[in-house]
């Protein structure tokens, strides 16, 4: 490929926090075989980068409402940089189902937390979890499925949302009506 840049985890994450509630609309204006690409291709071989995950991964956000949610789980240092370790957003489809974002911006920990329903129904909660071993980690054509989102859920434990998230992860759960 003449210019072709392969994307991470790392780069996943920063798409996250980025589209996590201050975004109204994103736009990728190459989304094949150029920069920061969503998917790679080369003959036959088709490459879904991390990035890409992710932008699918949020389109239950689409045309839903946001809610107010807020999770304090830390922080997040090295050296100069002070960021709180999660950030998260909330909505409500127009289908009725509560969605959930949460971005583990932390590289070496994972976060526990219990999140309370405030009136909304719930028995638990499922969706996809993206992360890899490292921050550098791709996926490629020898590893496509190097950086693969896997099945999450989180049970009620004292009537509260419970999840483990792992670190450098993106997580996207829906909440059943």
């Amino acid at each position: 490929m003449y210019i072709q840049q392969q994307n991470s985890i790392r780069d996943a994450i920063t798409a996250a926090i980025n589209l996590a509630d201050r975004v109204r609309m994103a736009n990728i204006a190459r989304v094949v075989n150029i920069l920061q690409s969503m998917v790679l291709t080369d003959g036959p071989r088709l490459n879904l980068t991390p990035s890409y995950h992710v932008f699918r991964m949020y389109v239950p956000f689409q045309d839903a409402t946001a809610l107010p949610i807020e999770i304090d789980a830390g922080r997040y240092v090295s050296g100069q940089i002070n960021l709180p370790s999660l950030d998260a957003m909330a909505a409500k489809a127009r289908d009725g189902h509560i969605w959930l974002a949460m971005t583990n911006l932390d590289p070496d920990k994972s976060v526990e937390l219990d999140l309370a329903n405030d009136g909304v129904p719930a028995k638990g909660a499922q969706g996809e979890t993206l992360t890899a071993e490292r921050l550098d980690e791709i996926n490629s054509f020898e590893r496509p499925n190097a950086v693969p989102p896997r099945l999450i859920r989180a049970p009620l434990k004292d009537e509260k949302l419970h999840f483990t998230l792992p670190a450098r992860s993106v997580t996207v759960v829906q909440v059943p009506k």
